[in-house]
């Protein structure tokens, strides 16, 4: 669970009751401050002279507001749309593209309008009909580590449970699940657990939950019935990397249940950086040791207009041929999405 060092509520956000449960929550520790805003204004109370400061201490900073434009945004080819219960993420992983598309803004921010959300989300289904919508829930979050407080899953999932025309799905490296275990889901929400192996974990994924006790909250899910998938990603080729990976998939077999309701999905997806991300990484984490040497990679031009760098293709072949292999060989009632 996300204990935020400050706690920031936005005008008017305590208008809504789940501002109001999370102020009664935290106003009596005293080792967190809790700012009112009165103009919405929130960097200049976020402490720091310089980008590194700022983002050590966005990243404990707990942003409560509204979502004011109800657009959501497209989310191909995953989803139809992003669904914004949540913005930011506690964790401090290196390698994360929140780090350039969220710039200054590291801080964790969650949107307490949420019925104001799922009405917007119940007309983007209506307009659908009769085919199925999909929602993402974790394009630029993590939404498990304010769950215990803001409860915002356990409502989209029993909203999402109710409605046959839609699918709610979200990723998380975190294992504070137990709360959504017995909740009406029906099988429309599938549940993402974000794996590393552990030398990657404990490098390159601060703050974040270890690939034991993920896939161990990734048991409890699929034995409550949800659709449960798993993101392999970064993947990243270092000494050893074929062993640790294997092992980590084997893990994965020896713990999942026998009889899935639903096959476990795989999203597999190397390591790759554009250069505007690499200058972001350097200012705040300046000891990276990540892999970002342009010359040992390819450059590559992606379908969103800009270009990034990329495992050469004797790599990605590599790559591609062994997850492919292993996750063929360990894993009966499967899907692989994808291996890029």
């Amino acid at each position: 669970m996300f204990i935020p060092k400050r706690i920031l509520f936005e005008k008017d956000s305590l208008d809504y009751d789940m501002a109001k449960e999370i102020l009664a929550k935290f106003k009596d520790k005293a080792e967190i401050e809790i700012i009112n805003l009165t103009s919405n204004k929130i960097k200049q109370h976020i402490p720091g002279e310089d980008l590194l400061t700022q983002y050590r201490e966005g990243k404990k900073t707990l942003v409560v507001g509204t979502k004011k434009s109800l657009k959501f945004q497209s989310c191909k080819p995953s989803a139809h749309y992003q669904l914004p219960l949540v913005s930011g993420c506690m964790g401090q992983c290196e390698y994360c593209y929140l780090n350039t598309q969220l710039g200054d803004k590291p801080f964790v921010k969650i949107h307490v309008n949420i019925d104001e959300i799922l009405n917007q989300a119940e007309k983007y289904i209506d307009e659908r009909l009769l085919e199925i919508t999909i929602f993402e829930g974790a394009a630029t979050s993590d939404p498990i580590p304010v769950e215990p407080y803001t409860h915002s899953l356990e409502k989209t999932i029993e909203f999402f449970g109710r409605n046959k025309n839609a699918r709610f799905r979200f990723v998380t490296k975190y294992n504070d699940i137990d709360s959504l275990l017995n909740l009406e889901h029906n099988g429309h929400t599938e549940i993402r657990f974000s794996l590393n192996t552990a030398s990657i974990i404990k490098q390159y994924e601060h703050a974040t939950a270890s690939s034991i006790n993920r896939i161990e909250a990734s048991i409890k899910v699929a034995e409550a019935g949800y659709p449960t998938g798993f993101l392999i990603a970064p993947v990243f080729i270092y000494p050893n990397w074929k062993e640790e990976y294997h092992d980590l998939l084997m893990e994965l077999r020896n713990r999942l249940p026998e009889d899935l309701k639903f096959p476990v999905t795989f999203e597999v997806i190397s390591h790759r950086y554009t250069t505007v991300a690499k200058n972001r990484i350097l200012q705040i984490f300046p000891e990276s040791g990540l892999p970002m040497k342009d010359e040992d990679r390819k450059y590559k031009y992606g379908q969103f207009g800009y270009g990034k760098y990329v495992y050469p293709k004797e790599s990605m072949e590599e790559i591609k041929e062994f997850f492919g292999k292993e996750i063929e060989e360990l894993f009966s009632n499967k899907e692989v999405k994808y291996i890029i």
